[in-house]
């Protein structure tokens, strides 16, 4: 006869919790993982192009492990720079982020934002979001974001796709960006965006690859991004799920992306066309959800390749 009672097996329980909370909160959350990637998504005939898509630092002044490592990734010497948003995670944290990325100096990048370029991090209740995207009950406290459009734009020499376009020399050859602002806080102006594009296209010639980026991944932007034409689409934004279920993923994206599209590459399939999608698992938390389970911090470097036809 078995000697569990329930006391036993609640205490078991008890334990089995405790123990995955300490493991996401003080190891895996600083478990920061490099993938590697490979995708067709340029002009046949095209060099390679290896691009470090960064998202999600949720960068505060004291994450001196994960600023280090960040730095680290410059040592990997890529062709571009893709982020995709959400780089502050604290009010008091513009110094630290141009230092976590000050190495990339001179490598030719982009960005958009997401709702944490704006606005400070507070407060959830971490259930709240199962029943569909967070939104915030009070005004968040603002940030100054045009200091960090700053620093993207002027130290780093990055461009800035927020409802934008523009042609990037990357590696020696052009390559057509084109991206929304924030679309989890209503920042997308489409046509804006597209207003930048036509007076890319009017006056370019020929491009290797045309490259759609977004923070928030929601499906208005993903089939706007692939009905202008978009190779390959990057985003942020989910944070893979953030907690995660072994063998099942992702319980939910914090947007109306599928859960299989949660983080890592897939196909978008939209207008006929089945476009690669790259969604970082992002690099932070908020300081006040600071755990990961089953999805640990992430970079990837993308190699992106020549489709053979």
């Amino acid at each position: 006869m078995s000697d569990l009672t329930p006391a036993k097996v609640v205490g078991a329980l008890a334990l089995a919790a405790a123990g995955i909370a300490v493991w996401g909160v003080a190891v895996e959350r600083n478990r920061f993982t490099l993938r590697e990637v490979e995708v067709e998504a340029l002009e046949p005939g095209a060099s390679p192009i290896r691009v470090l898509h960064l998202s999600d630092l949720h960068i505060a002044p004291w994450q001196h492990r994960k600023m280090a490592w960040v730095r680290e990734l410059a040592n990997l010497k890529p062709d571009l720079i893709v982020n995709t948003g959400d780089n502050w995670g604290a009010r008091n944290a513009l110094e630290a982020v141009r230092a976590t990325f000050a190495p990339f100096t001179g490598i030719p990048g982009v960005f958009v934002f997401g709702s944490n370029d704006y606005h400070g991090p507070h407060l959830k209740n971490p259930l709240a979001y199962f029943g569909g995207p967070s939104r915030a009950k009070t005004e968040p406290e603002r940030l100054d974001s045009s200091a960090l459009t700053r620093l993207f734009e002027t130290e780093l020499g990055w461009t800035n796709l927020n409802n934008s376009a523009a042609i990037v020399s990357v590696a020696g050859a052009d390559v057509e960006f084109f991206g929304v602002d924030d679309p989890h806080h209503h920042l997308d102006d489409v046509d804006a965006m597209l207003d930048a594009l036509d007076g890319v296209r009017a006056v370019s010639g020929s491009v290797v690859g045309r490259v759609g980026v977004t923070h928030a991944p929601y499906s208005r932007t993903l089939r706007v991004l692939t009905k202008n034409g978009a190779d390959i689409m990057f985003a942020g934004h989910t944070h893979g799920g953030q907690v995660c279920v072994p063998g099942i993923g992702a319980l939910v994206t914090n947007c109306d992306l599928p859960r299989e599209n949660a983080k890592g590459l897939s196909d978008w399939i939209s207008y006929g066309r089945a476009v690669p999608l790259h969604v970082s698992a992002g690099l932070g938390t908020s300081i006040y959800a600071p755990v990961r389970f089953a999805c640990p911090p992430e970079a990837t470097l993308l190699t992106l390749l020549a489709r053979k036809n």
